[in-house]
């Protein structure tokens, strides 16, 4: 599939090209930035690079035509967590980019989230709603973007085929293994390394075994 991915000079984005071109995939990515992206990646003749703002309407949907699929690593900075803008930000982004997706035909959107965004399947547990609810009063502003993110996706995005991959604390470990589920369930934890998160990411585009759901996937 060609694919476009967004939020790709982050951590967890630089790992989602990666497992992206490893199942035979091609690329766009679309940055504000994109000379963080490691040089390998730049020079790969698989990769397109599309430079511009979350907010640029032309050059956004110039990324977005011709793709098959749209996957986003885009989500809070944790070091300026509790510096995040206020205006929810990122949310705003989703909806222009659910609005281009849809002028260009492309239905498949799977968008990084976090237990913050809540569940009709999701039970009560303890350790989970201790971080949430330190990231609501620690970084407020943070916990509304991605709430709302939560709720443009399913409210704008309902003639989309979405899948919100929400993750809880995030690691740089190599560790790829992972369990998908909802909170409180008794099988998923607290941790996820962000190479897991990139495979479940392109497994399931590959898959669609969770269209318009939001899975919690964490380590074993």
């Amino acid at each position: 599939m060609h694919v476009l991915i967004l939020g790709a000079t982050g951590a967890a984005g630089v790992l989602l090209i990666q497992e992206a071109l490893a199942a035979s995939h091609t690329v766009v990515v679309y940055a504000r930035t994109p000379e963080k992206l490691p040089e390998e990646t730049r020079n790969d003749p698989r990769v397109t690079i599309q430079k511009g703002e979350l907010d640029d309407r032309e050059v956004l949907s110039s990324a977005i035509k011709g793709v098959d699929a749209v996957l986003s690593a885009l989500g809070p900075s944790v070091s300026r967590g509790p510096m995040h803008p206020k205006g929810t930000p990122l949310a705003r982004a989703y909806a222009l980019i659910i609005e281009l997706m849809k002028s260009h035909r492309v239905r498949r959107l799977l968008a990084l989230g976090t237990p913050s965004i809540k569940d009709p399947n999701d039970k009560f547990s303890l350790q989970m709603s201790i971080i949430v609810n330190g990231v609501a009063t620690l970084a407020r502003t943070a916990y509304n973007d991605v709430v709302a993110i939560g709720e443009t996706i399913r409210t704008q995005g309902q003639d989309l085929d979405w899948t919100i991959v929400r993750v809880p604390l995030l690691s740089g470990a190599n560790d790829k293994k992972f369990v998908v589920g909802y909170v409180g369930d008794g099988k998923t934890g607290t941790w996820l390394t962000r190479a897991g998160f990139a495979l479940f990411v392109v497994q399931e585009l590959e898959n669609n075994e969770w269209v318009k759901k939001a899975p919690l996937i964490t380590l074993p």
